[in-house]
């Protein structure tokens, strides 16, 4: 209060002559224990998960740890620590919206699976092979070497099938891997059915697709690999994170491992 620093009048006297209370004068805001706790969740989480923004966050302390925080009190918090300035969102051009595809009602229904593509620091070009089931979009293999032909894809395939079960259904593009006789020969024997989407119509795998757009953006983009054992490495300890600790928006904010839970 000026009256009481500029004139020396006591603070009693000050605060008759304003008619407010001494507690009132004398309060001091401070940060609560919680309060404190939220923001070192969200530091933490926004250093160890650089691409994630607020809604991902709250959803990991909702749901994968169990904290019941009001969104708009983690917001703000999230606010104050100036977060929210860390991820500038790109202007992206409307464009009509394709048919969703069907969700499967359990898993093993179908799979979607897809390449991508990479270089390690040395500039040798390495690839990935992603299969994801659409029930619950659970990254099944990122499996990372420098060729991945079709001997190698249904190798893998047989790998997941081991632990996983047989899926009804596949989907995937036309390319040299999927449309080879070894693949074909390899599903008709298992009973899988392969499912191609038209040539140049990705939205046909948009699971796949958004997934991609996920390994991309979280992982393949934010790490120099020096050799193929580092990256396959990291691409095991990445999929356990994306599997068992990364809210999907998709199935409901929850993790790809509680949603398939659900199903048991």
């Amino acid at each position: 209060m000026k009256v009481v620093a500029v004139h020396g009048i006591s603070v009693a006297l000050a605060c008759r002559t304003f008619q407010i209370s001494e507690t009132c004068y004398r309060y001091s805001p401070t940060l609560s224990t919680e309060n404190e706790e939220i923001a070192d969740w969200l530091e933490r989480l926004t250093a160890n998960k650089r691409t994630w923004g607020f809604g991902l966050c709250f959803l990991y302390l909702r749901n994968v740890q169990g904290y019941g925080w009001n969104h708009k009190r983690v917001y703000r918090i999230y606010c104050e620590l100036e977060l929210n300035l860390r991820i500038k969102p790109k202007k992206r051009l409307k464009r009509a919206k394709p048919e969703p595809l069907a969700v499967p009602d359990r898993p093993n229904e179908t799979w979607s699976m897809d390449f991508m593509a990479d270089q390690l620091a040395d500039g040798r070009s390495i690839r990935t092979l992603n299969v994801l089931d659409d029930f619950n979009r659970e990254g099944l293999c990122i499996e990372v070497d420098f060729s991945l032909p079709a001997e190698r894809v249904v190798r893998s395939l047989n790998q997941i099938i081991e632990w996983r079960g047989k899926p009804q259904a596949i989907r995937i593009d036309n390319g040299p891997e999927y449309v080879s006789g070894k693949l074909m020969e390899w599903a008709e024997k298992q009973g899988v059915r392969l499912e191609y989407i038209q040539p140049g119509k990705p939205q046909q795998n948009a699971y796949i697709e958004r997934y991609n757009r996920t390994v991309r953006g979280e992982w393949l983009s934010q790490y120099i690999f020096e050799t193929i054992e580092e990256a396959q490495d990291q691409a095991t300890e990445w999929l356990w994170t994306y599997n068992n600790e990364r809210p999907n928006m998709a199935i409901g904010g929850i993790t790809p491992a509680m949603k398939l839970k659900t199903a048991a």
